[in-house]
């Protein structure tokens, strides 16, 4: 064989050959080695890490079960206290008394004072919340005008029948005997009337002394 021959089948035989780069060590195809050993280097870069693929998150499982809705909070507002004082006027009742008159017929009901009711006057401080009234409490009370007591007389005497047509308990005009008599200028009633004046010389029995100077129906 010649030379040329045998070139041309190194270059049949290279062009077949499957080189695989592993460390930079050329190897065959068939793994048969070539008629000559050729070394080949190859500068290779440097090795890199293989990034890691990003995994994904497992998908959360899902409850079949309804959900209830969160409550609403109460939102509370604090209430507004204030105080305030007021003053009131009241009405004081009068007491009803009745006392015995000796001078008045057995019996017989007059009203010698008339009663007069009097006046008080009240301080209470109120407790309002949030504008409404929730408290009354009396913090004071002071009577104005006191009342007057109504005095009511009845009478005990017991009428005796006396000589002639005048009361002997009089003197200076005849006081007619009767069950009350009364001043004819007076206010009084009657049933008997005496124009006056008349002196007073036993019991005023009826009561036309007033003023207590033993002289009756003066006025």
């Amino acid at each position: 064989m010649t030379e040329q021959e045998t070139q041309g089948m190194r270059v049949g035989v290279a062009a077949a050959v499957v080189v695989l780069v592993s460390g930079g060590v050329l190897t065959g195809c068939a793994g048969e080695p070539p008629d000559e050993s050729v070394s080949v280097t190859v500068d290779s870069p440097h090795p890199t890490a293989p990034k890691a693929l990003p995994t994904k998150a497992a998908p959360k499982p899902t409850s079949s079960a309804p959900t209830r809705p969160k409550p609403t909070p109460t939102v509370t507002s604090t209430p507004v206290v204030t105080r305030r004082m007021v003053t009131e006027t009241r009405k004081v009742a009068f007491r009803k008394v009745t006392q015995r008159d000796p001078l008045l017929a057995k019996g017989r009901k007059v009203v010698t004072v008339q009663g007069v009711p009097g006046t008080k006057r009240l301080t209470f401080e109120l407790t309002l919340t949030n504008g409404v009234q929730t408290g009354k409490r009396l913090v004071s009370q002071v009577v104005v005008r006191a009342p007057v007591a109504q005095v009511t007389s009845i009478g005990t005497k017991v009428e005796s029948e006396p000589a002639g047509n005048c009361d002997p308990n009089y003197t200076g005009d005849c006081v007619p005997i009767a069950s009350d008599v009364d001043c004819s200028r007076g206010s009084g009633n009657g049933p008997a009337y005496v124009d006056g004046p008349v002196e007073v010389v036993g019991t005023d029995i009826y009561g036309l002394d007033r003023d207590n100077d033993s002289i009756g129906c003066e006025d």
